[in-house]
């Protein structure tokens, strides 16, 4: 296992390439749908293709929300944010007809890299329950002292066996690629934050908690490599 740094440019080229990916596919509906318009007579047709580039429009727009909050600057630095923001643009990209979404954070401003934190969690969250099912967020402390825990309830639900080692900056390869690239951001946010990510495992429940770095969880020494099993 390899610990390794990525070059600031590589950094932003591949957190770019991982916006872009998930942008794409709702912007190439927009067109195909805005493509039927143009060549389509059928009023019932029509329709569809109406249906199909509202439907896209807003799940582009969602993603793009989020994304901004999790990945962007959102504002200058040591800037605070909202939770309810943070919990609107989750609840637009998470919460469908598969996945229920259960927020219980308090609604109070935060600092920036925590929300981010949070919000890559709950991708992380998202990405373990592929079939859909319930994911928690919760959080208890304040300040220095808070804890982030995140719930992702579903059948077959586990992490990818490599994201426990991309959290702590680490990969088999020594390199990684625009599909790892939001579990390796992740773990440096995390420790901008001054906390630690602890994925643990059981059968179809996979549990993400982000602690301060001089808490231990109990069972954390075992808990990355029962997840990834």
């Amino acid at each position: 296992m390899t610990n390794f740094s990525l070059d600031p440019l590589d950094l932003a080229a591949l957190l770019s390439s991982r916006v872009c990916h998930d942008v794409i596919s709702p912007v190439g509906a927009i067109v195909n749908g805005l493509e039927v318009l143009e060549e389509e007579r059928d009023a019932e047709m029509r329709g569809h293709a109406l249906a199909l580039i509202k439907s896209s429009a807003n799940e582009a727009s969602a993603r793009l929300q989020f994304c901004r909050l999790a990945f962007g600057a959102a504002g200058s630095k040591g800037a605070s944010i909202d939770t309810g923001d943070a919990e609107l643009v989750t609840r637009q990209l998470i919460a469908d007809e598969r996945t229920q979404l259960l927020w219980s954070i308090p609604r109070a401003l935060m600092s920036k890299n925590k929300v981010k934190l949070l919000l890559n969690l709950c991708l992380l969250a998202d990405a373990a329950i592929p079939r859909g099912g319930v994911i928690s967020v919760s959080s208890t402390g304040e300040d220095d002292g808070l804890a982030f825990k995140i719930e992702a309830k579903g059948v077959n639900a586990r992490v990818a066996a490599n994201v426990p080692r991309l959290l702590e900056g680490e990969s088999e390869e020594g390199a990684i690629d625009a599909r790892a690239i939001q579990a390796y951001y992740a773990g440096l946010v995390s420790k901008a934050c001054a906390m630690r990510v602890v994925v643990s495992g059981e059968p179809e429940l996979v549990t993400i908690e982000a602690v301060p770095t001089q808490v231990r969880t109990a069972g954390s020494d075992n808990s990355a490599e029962s997840a990834a099993a």
